[in-house]
């Protein structure tokens, strides 16, 4: 159970209860630190919770960021062995409907910078029920992906920290000013610490507004879908990415193949680009399929969403994937701060005072090890 009460004064205090901060708080108390941890919803319900629940790896490109997702991806595996959250070791397959979408994938696995290997539409098969075999071509199956249940993993890890690591959580609390290592809510409690960590995501041009407009930080929305249960699936089935994702994950942008790919779905489905639709489907435990998803940037972000996107998305996934009901039981949008260039948006706007934001659609992904990372670079410099 998720605790209040208690000193006010704390070694790390953490502004976002998020997949972001929740990371921090994890690798702070790892470190001994006493850590107090702000939310201003009853529960984390932003970007963590409105996402796949995949754990990407393969599409970060090769170097520090692809490191730093497998590094993120063990902690992750931690956080299942200790039944923290499940979390399953289930792969991804890309598929190949298109001779170009095939030309990139082999050209990416001859590369050899990540784990994945080249599959006929057979042993595609074999791996999942869910691949459409109709003008399949063939794809790529990757080992490193993991799924866990975005609804309930920031739940779960947060009565972790709390009853294991004695976090403070303050839930249903707005933080309305940081100063120094002062931190004072809306409601008028005050509290110190050693070191602020603001992973507030999307919500920091509400607390820093004039650096959120200078950052180059940009909000993205993207559209969602949950389909009923399905039979003869489940949460061990790979995830699915059609050739439609190769041109929005970074790691396949190496390939000379690449941009002939880019350039004939910008032909044929401009659509496609103008909304940021790439179509990816994962398994949940009750055999129910989440769907997506699109990309729309800045001023385009309405309120409303667009049954156009939606409609978008189903027709693009029923070309790659089977389902014997697509009966849609859900529909949500979500909306993520993501930086043009950086993985994540990091600065130290004060002394002891870090913004820490703009992980984009990686944050399941990527938070851990970056946090994890962060708080290493932070250690070596007090030495």
């Amino acid at each position: 159970m998720i605790r209040s009460g208690g000193s006010t004064d704390f070694d790390v205090a953490i502004v976002g209860g998020g997949i972001v901060g929740l990371a921090h708080a994890w690798r702070a108390v790892s470190r001994g630190h006493r850590v107090v941890l702000f939310e201003r919803t009853q529960i984390a319900e932003g970007a963590s919770v409105r996402n796949f629940g995949m754990i990407w790896p393969v599409g970060q490109p090769a170097g520090e960021l692809y490191q730093t997702a497998l590094e993120s991806r063990d902690l992750w595996l931690q956080l299942g062995k200790l039944g923290v959250t499940s979390v399953e070791n289930c792969g991804s397959l890309h598929l190949a409907h298109q001779q170009d979408e095939l030309d990139v994938l082999r050209e990416f696995c001859a590369l050899n910078t990540h784990q994945g290997k080249i599959v006929d539409p057979d042993e595609i098969g074999e791996l999942s029920p869910l691949a459409n075999p109709e003008g399949l071509l063939g794809g790529m199956y990757s080992p490193t992906e993991l799924r866990v249940d975005p609804r309930s993993a920031s739940h779960s890890i947060a009565n972790w920290l709390a009853d294991e690591h004695q976090v403070k959580f303050c839930f249903n609390t707005a933080v309305a000013d940081v100063t120094g290592g002062r931190i004072e809510t809306s409601d008028g409690q005050r509290f110190t610490a050693n070191r602020v960590i603001v992973c507030s995501g999307s919500d920091l041009q509400t607390l820093y507004p004039d650096e959120f407009a200078s950052s180059g930080l940009k909000l993205c929305k993207l559209q969602m879908l949950r389909t009923g249960p399905q039979t003869g699936i489940n949460e061990r089935t790979p995830h699915i990415a059609s050739g439609l994702t190769l041109r929005h994950y970074t790691s396949f942008e190496s390939c000379r193949t690449h941009q002939k790919l880019r350039d004939r779905i910008a032909r044929e489905s401009p659509l496609l680009d103008h909304y940021g639709i790439h179509v990816m489907a994962s398994v949940f435990p009750g055999g129910e399929v989440v769907l997506g998803d699109s990309h729309e940037y800045g001023e385009r972000i309405s309120p409303f969403d667009k049954t156009e996107i939606d409609d978008l998305i189903l027709a693009e996934l029923k070309k790659v994937i089977q389902l014997e009901d697509w009966s849609i039981q859900q529909r949500w949008h979500g909306i993520y701060a993501k930086h043009a260039s950086l993985p994540v948006y990091e600065k130290q706007i004060e002394p002891g005072v870090h913004l820490f934001v703009g992980t984009g659609g990686a944050g399941m992904t990527m938070s851990f090890g970056l946090a994890e990372r962060t708080w290493q670079r932070w250690e070596m410099e007090k030495q």
